[in-house]
């Protein structure tokens, strides 16, 4: 481990990840930027510091399904990123020594971070929205389509005022210009 406690274990987590998407730059691009809306968002909202650490971690892994759903299948849809990923993410954080609570929900998150519905905690709803704000960039949608995911799956205050920056201009938050 780089440093102790928590933030070493995060780093370590991030480095162990570009090993295993090593040569694809695009997957280590993407946790990575998940990862940092994910901490921007869940620090403003002030996330318990628990819940935080389940956060970023889960951040960092949300993807590691797409490897194995690839080689296996030949595709990687949301539900086979989920099917797949989770016992993979459990052994990757288990080897680093995470603490068990924070493997289960993880675990949890991963195979979970492809449905929109019953969303039930913040550290899941700060998930989807970082990882909403990557893809709307990376698939390079349309306004009308950031503005329908803003309204449908946006929740938090955060999330919501970047969306409304990076893809509507300032736009609309709450039915009003800011």
């Amino acid at each position: 481990m780089e440093f102790g406690g928590f933030k070493g274990m995060i780093n370590d987590l991030i480095m162990e990840m570009i090993k295993y998407y090593s040569g694809d730059s695009h997957q280590i691009q993407h946790f990575i930027k998940v990862h940092s809306y994910s901490k921007l968002i869940g620090t403003r909202e002030k996330l318990a510091p628990d819940l935080l650490e389940i956060l970023e971690a889960a951040a960092i892994v949300h993807d590691i399904g797409i490897k194995p759903s690839l080689e296996k299948y030949g595709r990687c849809d949301g539900r086979l990123q989920e099917t797949e990923g989770s016992p993979i993410a459990e052994e990757m954080l288990r080897g680093l020594h995470f603490n068990q609570s924070v493997i289960d929900r993880v675990s949890y998150l991963v195979a979970h971070h492809h449905t929109y519905t019953n969303i039930d905690g913040l550290d899941y709803q700060i998930l989807i929205e970082a990882d909403f704000l990557v893809n709307l960039h990376e698939d390079h949608e349309s306004k009308e389509r950031a503005e329908a995911v803003l309204n449908k799956i946006f929740k938090t205050k955060t999330g919501r005022e970047l969306c409304c920056h990076m893809f509507l201009k300032g736009g609309r938050i709450d039915g009003r210009i800011e």
